[in-house]
């Protein structure tokens, strides 16, 4: 069986300084362009059989300069809705909600453009991804690519591995990193994570 790769997205200002950023479409930072390009050796021998980005600027320009062409949007793979707090930091949230955590409060509905979502609504994006991506890897024709972002690739993770999505608490994930989910024995495994050429 083939590979699935992760590709999370270089840094942005806003995963600099901590703000939840779902949909908002923001650049990379300069520092997330050299994250990017220093992508670009993992992938220069490799030839995969396909490469999906979330529809995001960040995860395409990420794709892009990491040497990965041919990517497909997929708008499954869109960031964590976070509804009445995106934007927002986990310190200004807990100014209210001391204990508040994503995996186990979820966000509050915001505007029409961020209503917001649940574990199990982003869980059930991630399933339809491995869906989409099952039959590549299931007929050894190649490793697939994901170019998307931090919750959402957590969550992902935690399906691929047959848990429940709140348990990508546990898959701490950093920009500009490459993740490799495989198989040992017919069994999903994490080979490789949060890694840099």
């Amino acid at each position: 069986m083939s590979d699935l790769l992760l590709v999370r997205h270089g840094e942005t200002a806003w995963s600099a300084n901590g703000r939840h950023t779902g949909r908002t479409d923001i650049p990379l930072t300069a520092r997330g362009v050299e994250e990017a390009i220093s992508l670009a050796p993992f992938f220069r021998d490799r030839q995969p059989a396909l490469v999906l980005t979330s529809p995001l600027r960040r995860a395409v320009a990420t794709a892009q300069l990491a040497g990965l062409t041919g990517g497909e949007p997929d708008p499954d793979l869109y960031e964590w809705d976070y509804g009445g707090y995106e934007g927002i930091t986990t310190a200004e949230i807990r100014r209210t909600t001391p204990d508040w955590s994503l995996w186990t409060h979820g966000v509050p509905p915001g505007d029409a453009e961020h209503p917001g979502e649940s574990a199990a609504q982003v869980g059930a994006r991630a399933d339809r991804a491995l869906a989409r991506v099952a039959p590549v890897l299931g007929a050894d024709g190649g490793d697939v690519v994901l170019v998307a972002h931090g919750h959402f690739l957590r969550v992902l993770t935690a399906r691929y591995l047959r848990l429940e999505p709140e348990h990508g608490r546990l898959f701490l994930l950093r920009t500009g990193t490459v993740s490799v989910l495989s198989t040992e024995h017919a069994l999903p495994v994490i080979a490789g994570w949060n890694t840099r050429p």
